[in-house]
């Protein structure tokens, strides 16, 4: 097998495992929306945007830290394991106990009442056992072993699944008597109704003690070293990468958190701060779909950018990837905004969420400049100057929290969604005009935002143009979303069949 069909088919492993393990963590939001109420999702929601921040406290860098020296010449990657999981054991071992011993005040930030801080213990158990199940992962990928990889991701994958589906549906369904009534008492025995949405919490803990489970291998083959001279080179290259991180998670879950602490008491009426964050965290799966596509095509795309790297043509393979790329987004932009009352009738199973649909095509269209900027960002890895990535995620970061001061008090979650559209179009924008300048390419702006233009458009007539009778509405909309790809490819095709940009 050549290197680069290798290469491919570990790729194809990889993303495989990734996708399909978000693909199916997201179909959990409609069996969320249809069991719990809005606050009690709005817990959910805000503790795991403090799990996506906390993560990279947890890791500090370490696993990109661990690639990086295992590929130096001369490396002791045996020794290197040992120091590198030794530490990390140490430090989330301690930074579990804090975390555990901080539950009252971490539960006072999303305004819960005393007597859930169990919930902030399993959140902090779970970041440590993920934490110290990174290098573990880190070293599978480093020896080619991308099946045993997957596996146990899909593994943790489905096992927390199955949990969700049985403490959350199954149990109460047995004890209510929709079926299966001879269970009832084995299903008492298991099952406490006053946990409530702590089991999808009990069930990530199961899932990730699990991992470690089947990681056994490598963690018996740990040898414990102390000694911190030996780590100081490690730690020095990996604190800039957790605070790189840290910026990607402010534009990326922030808002889930300043929700909230900066949304006005009765801003929305006869719903509390957490209903609002369960609502906003809701409709914010659906637009979680564009980031699914994004993710899929990174994993084909960031190998093909290196490749083409050293070809003549490269910078016009780029302006066309991008074109299409961006094309295929407004597609999906413009057929779920413009159907999304469709959409979510599978996403969301309980009426009181539908009221924050009107932030879905805001996110989705930032998802959108996302994707954007991720094509854009190639300038800045093929001319190794990526701590320019670094300046744009913190230049985004600060817009976010800026307009989420501003807008939430006015606006409430839609000044979130607001807020996330314009951190990414801002460093899709800056990312292209500081690539002009350091490694041109001839991206056909004005013609795609004139597509984007028109997508939005299309979706603004969907949504306020009134029809009162159902199926009139729905034939109207999918008329919308055909009409739209007709002219994308009536338009393009001439450009496609002479390969323009």
């Amino acid at each position: 097998m050549s290197v680069a069909k290798k290469l491919a088919g570990q790729t194809a492993v990889y993303g495989v495992s990734s996708i399909v393990g978000r693909v199916l963590n997201t179909l959990l939001v409609p069996v969320y929306t249809a069991r719990f109420v809005a606050a009690q999702y709005g817990i959910v929601t805000g503790l795991f945007a403090y799990v996506s921040f906390l993560n990279v406290v947890f890791t500090y860098g370490m696993e990109t830290t661990f690639f990086r020296f295992a590929n130096r010449p001369g490396t002791d990657r045996q020794e290197l394991y040992d120091r590198v999981m030794t530490l990390l054991l140490l430090t989330s071992a301690l930074f579990t106990v804090g975390l555990a011993l901080l539950a009252r005040p971490l539960m006072s930030l999303l305004a819960l009442p005393p007597g859930h801080e169990r919930y902030a213990v399993w959140i902090a158990c779970i970041l440590g056992l993920d934490a110290v199940a990174a290098i573990p992962f880190a070293r599978l990928r480093l020896e080619n072993k991308a099946r045993k990889f997957a596996a146990i991701r899909l593994a943790n994958i489905l096992l927390n699944i199955g949990l969700n589906l049985f403490f959350i549906v199954f149990c109460p369904d047995v004890l209510a008597g929709k079926y299966l009534t001879p269970l009832q008492p084995l299903v008492a025995r298991l099952y406490d109704p006053t946990v409530g949405v702590g089991y999808v919490f009990i069930s990530n803990l199961a899932a990730s003690t699990f991992t470690l489970v089947l990681l056994y291998r490598e963690l018996l083959s740990v040898r414990l070293r102390l000694g911190l001279q030996p780590l100081r080179p490690l730690l020095r290259y990996a604190y800039p990468i957790m605070l790189m991180g840290l910026a990607g998670m402010v534009n990326e879950t922030l808002d889930r958190i300043l929700l909230p602490k900066w949304l006005p008491e009765g801003f929305y009426p006869g719903q509390d701060r957490l209903a609002a964050v369960g609502i906003y965290g809701a409709c914010y799966k659906i637009a979680i779909l564009m980031s699914l596509v994004i993710q899929a095509f990174k994993y084909a795309a960031e190998p093909f950018f290196f490749a083409q790297s050293t070809e003549k043509n490269s910078p016009h393979t780029f302006a066309l990837v991008l074109k299409w790329f961006t094309l295929c987004c407004a597609v999906l932009f413009v057929a779920v905004s413009v159907n999304v009352d469709l959409v979510a009738r599978v996403f969301l199973r309980s009426p009181e969420y539908l009221q924050g649909l009107s932030v879905v095509p805001v996110l989705l269209l930032a998802n959108l400049f996302l994707g954007v900027y991720w094509n854009l960002s190639v300038w800045f890895k093929l001319t190794d100057k990526t701590y320019y990535g670094t300046y744009l995620g913190f230049a985004g970061a600060v817009l976010t929290i800026a307009l989420n001061f501003l807008l939430i008090p006015v606006l409430g979650y839609m000044g979130s969604a607001i807020a996330t559209l314009a951190c990414y179009f801002m460093m899709a924008a800056l990312c292209w005009w500081l690539g002009e300048r350091h490694f041109p390419v001839p991206y056909p702006v004005v013609r795609l935002l004139t597509w984007l233009l028109v997508a939005c458009g299309v979706v603004a007539v969907s949504w306020w143009l009134p029809l009162s009778d159902t199926w009139t509405a729905h034939a109207f909309h999918a008329l919308l979303t055909l009409g739209f790809i007709g002219l994308i490819v009536l338009i393009e095709k001439p450009h496609r069949a002479l390969g323009g940009a």
